[in-house]
């Protein structure tokens, strides 16, 4: 086991005080720009965190695997991710609106990292969009309330709320949403620079799907001048549509008008289905799904990678047709993760987060003197109690091989192998070797705190 330190990401939309807090950071002050958004846990290229090797020096984690990859990864993982590891871990917290994006599909990852390169397009370059060849599927799990905006909703719910917004941008995304395409190749001619912009696929999509991108490109294409009056409008739609639903979409939207005045993008958070977490809900984020992250902290799990394509709520690089190549229009639920996962482990309470891929998975965990139920466990009991009688009891053992890393987010706990044991406070993080096999997850003897709770990625077991 070695001691890893997180990467500091500072970011215009990051917090001042709540990564501050958890990682025992000097708190920033509101109006400067040292917000934190971001700490990673990380064996990316570019940003790899440092560990602390026994002699006290630092390394940093992609040379320590580089260096003996059976040990750091084990011969699983080694063999089918080479001598990397395969998930990139961080811990966010947002304060306002970050970017509305899309994480780019494998193969135009590939296509567009390789061409970067060839235009010989610096890896600091702000312009640069592609920093790897990998697609970038990711997983959120909230340590607190936390809102985002993921994925289309249905037309008609596009609909219903854009008709509510008397605006002309508004107006222009709804004609797009009902404009059909009579003959394949020839759409409305007010649209024909939007389908000039689709990607090769489209040639196979149902008409519903290439109206949605039309919308969608109508709001990232359109100028500045365009948002004016946008939030009087949000604000007089949100007093007329009175559903749950409809209010915390038209809410979302009003927090990035405010944040964003001059971004006419902000309209496709109307497009979008609204996902309102609790501690300890997640939802799966893939390649090409659009999706914005409004406010609050949580965990963030993603296949090793920093593709992000930007279309508007940034300062950053806008890369508008390049998203607009990954952009999957199919309307869909946000999925869940966890719904088939729900375990507790003998003598610890823990959820696990495992999507249907091979790169991660992600724990969250408390440990308690006497083994008390974990408040959190019991509400998410309540969630899917449907769920857990069908499936029967589960026990889900914390993996005993591959590259596991190890966060502690509130009070104290003891991490042990056959070999070392070690107390983290909160803050505090360990990369455990595939090679150390079992690690124990308790309470240390000697704590004087009530209990400990944890977050642990590894690859799945």
């Amino acid at each position: 086991m070695y001691p890893i330190q997180a990467v500091e990401k500072h970011y215009a939309w990051g917090s001042h005080d709540r990564l501050q807090r958890m990682f025992h950071l000097h708190e920033s002050v509101e109006g400067q720009e040292d917000t934190l958004a971001e700490m990673w846990f990380s064996g990316h290229t570019e940003s790899p965190s440092p560990l602390t090797l026994p002699d006290g020096s630092l390394m940093p984690l992609t040379e320590a695997i580089r260096r003996n990859p059976m040990a750091m990864l084990g011969e699983r993982d080694s063999r089918l991710f080479g001598p990397t590891l395969p998930y990139l871990f961080k811990i966010i917290s947002a304060r306002i609106p970050l970017s509305l994006q899309v994480h780019p599909l494998d193969f135009e990852a590939r296509a567009g990292f390789n061409r970067e390169n060839a235009q010989g397009v610096p890896d600091e370059d702000p312009r640069r969009s592609f920093h790897d060849s990998l697609a970038k599927n990711e997983m959120v799990v909230a340590l607190e309330p936390f809102q985002a905006c993921v994925g289309f909703a249905t037309i008609s719910t596009q609909l219903t709320l854009l008709r509510a917004v008397d605006h002309p941008l508004a107006e222009l995304m709804t004609q797009a949403l009902t404009a059909r395409t009579f003959h394949l190749g020839v759409p409305p001619a007010r649209f024909a620079s939007a389908d000039a912009m689709m990607p090769v696929s489209s040639l196979i999509w149902p008409d519903s799907r290439r109206r949605i991108f039309r919308a969608f490109h109508a709001a990232v294409t359109a100028e500045p001048e365009a948002a004016r009056g946008m939030e009087e409008a949000l604000e007089a739609a949100a007093g007329r549509l009175h559903s749950k639903r409809a209010g915390a979409v038209l809410n979302h939207a009003l927090c990035a008008a405010r944040a964003f005045p001059e971004d006419p993008a902000v309209l496709c958070l109307l497009m979008l289905n609204p996902v309102d977490l609790e501690e300890g809900d997640s939802v799966y984020i893939p390649a090409g799904t659009p999706h914005a992250y409004i406010h609050g902290t949580a965990a963030e799990i993603m296949t090793n990678s920093d593709n992000v394509l930007r279309a508007g709520m940034t300062p950053k690089h806008r890369d508008i047709p390049n998203l607009l190549h990954s952009l999957d229009c199919q309307p869909s639920a946000p999925i869940d993760p966890s719904s088939s996962m729900i375990a507790t482990l003998i003598m610890h309470n823990m959820v696990t987060y495992r999507p249907k891929i091979n790169e991660y998975m992600l724990v969250y965990g408390h440990v308690e003197e006497g083994g008390a139920t974990w408040p959190l466990l019991n509400r998410l009991q309540q969630r899917y109690g449907d769920l857990i009688e069908r499936l029967g009891p589960r026990h889900l053992m914390i993996p005993r091989r591959g590259p596991r890393i190890i966060v502690c987010t509130d009070g104290r706990i003891r991490c042990a192998t056959t070999d070392q044991s070690c107390v983290l406070d909160q803050g505090q993080a360990l990369f455990i070797r595939s090679q150390d096999g079992r690690v124990d997850i308790t309470m240390p003897e000697d704590s004087d705190e009530a209990g400990g709770s944890f977050l642990l990625a590894s690859t799945p077991v």
